[in-house]
């Protein structure tokens, strides 16, 4: 049974390629009478032909890969392109390495452990790049003796 006309003409009509046309197996003799625009517009409305459904990329695996990735796994070396710079700007480093630091000199001020010109001092040493992390800083502060003590009278 041969239904390339017919398959070509709805395909036509429902505005898809042939291979998107559907025919129902129990309307087959039905189908193969259609010969004009008319009859297979008559066997559309009656749902004999139909189209496929347009079928879309499954997201399954590209969110669990995503919950992995947000839990810090899947981001070793392998998966890496591109340099260190390109995935996190030097300018973006420097910016949380520099506002970490002044985070924590500014918790040491409010707590009373550093004075106000130890403050000051410390702050223009964090902006010219002196200090390699927060632990630094307080190796430089207990080397240098510049820890204040706390007046704690009750």
């Amino acid at each position: 049974m041969r239904l390339g006309n017919q398959k070509r003409i709805s395909a036509e009509m429902l505005g898809v390629g042939k291979s998107k046309v559907w025919f129902d197996t129990e309307h087959m003799t039905e189908i193969k009478e259609a010969i004009t625009k008319g009859d297979v517009r008559t066997l559309i409305r009656k749902r004999i032909i139909q189209r496929r459904p347009e079928l879309g990329h499954s997201r399954v695996r590209a969110r669990k890969r995503l919950t992995q990735r947000r839990k810090g796994r899947q981001k070793g070396q392998g998966t890496r392109k591109g340099k260190k710079s390109s995935r996190l700007t030097k300018k973006t480093a420097w910016m949380n390495l520099v506002r970490g630091q002044r985070t924590f000199l500014k918790e040491l001020k409010l707590k009373g452990l550093v004075s106000i010109p130890t403050y000051r001092n410390l702050y223009s040493k964090i902006k010219g790049g002196y200090f390699r992390n927060k632990r630094h800083i307080k190796l430089y502060l207990t080397e240098h003796k510049l820890f204040q003590e706390k007046n704690t009278k009750k």
